[in-house]
């Protein structure tokens, strides 16, 4: 199955608010209340997707995994960190790969993708948050990040906790995530 990672464009905002809400109700099933995962809808994301895409593109840079028939099957997005709060000033802000894509490294070339953006901006440190109940935390954590924080976070009306990574040295993680390729 051919994958290819590209530069998302406004053009994109449908596919990616798709990719958005599935892999929420996919990953966070068992995690996040049911009926808060029922109710999310792609027409809700879209025009947020829209709005990032237009307004932030070059500093806030979102990349897409396309599969051979030219759909979004996976996502990133990266910028500014967004709290001021930690030793970091990129931030990841979010990796979904629909389910049925994952296992195949795309996190790993969405992630390689938005560093060498973030390289070309000069950033230095990049910061990430997981659910703490996320299976997904494991790819962040096999690339070594050093643990930045916690806080609770409110998902509809319930309290989750989010942990923050950081890497220090977004080279050295750049170095990694080619190896690991």
């Amino acid at each position: 199955m051919k994958v290819q990672i590209r530069k998302a464009t406004i053009e994109d905002a449908s596919g990616i608010a798709k990719v958005h809400v599935r892999s929420w109700q996919e990953t966070y099933q068992g995690i996040v209340s049911q009926d808060y995962l029922d109710s999310l809808k792609v027409d809700d994301r879209k025009p947020l997707w829209k709005k990032s895409l237009s307004e932030s593109a070059d500093t806030s840079p979102v990349f897409v995994a396309v599969n051979s028939e030219g759909e979004i099957v996976g996502f990133a997005s990266f910028g500014k960190e967004r709290s001021g709060n930690f030793d970091a000033d990129g931030e990841l802000y979010a990796i979904y790969i629909l389910k049925e894509y994952q296992g195949m490294k795309l996190g790993m070339k969405l992630l390689l993708a938005g560093l060498e953006d973030l390289l070309k901006q000069d950033y230095e440190a990049m910061l990430v948050w997981v659910l703490a109940d996320n299976e997904s935390r494991k790819f962040y954590e096999s690339l070594q990040p050093q643990k930045a924080g916690e806080e609770v976070v409110n998902i509809a009306g319930k309290k989750y906790l989010e942990v923050a990574y950081i890497w220090k040295n977004i080279k050295m993680l750049h170095q990694t995530t080619i190896e690991k390729l």
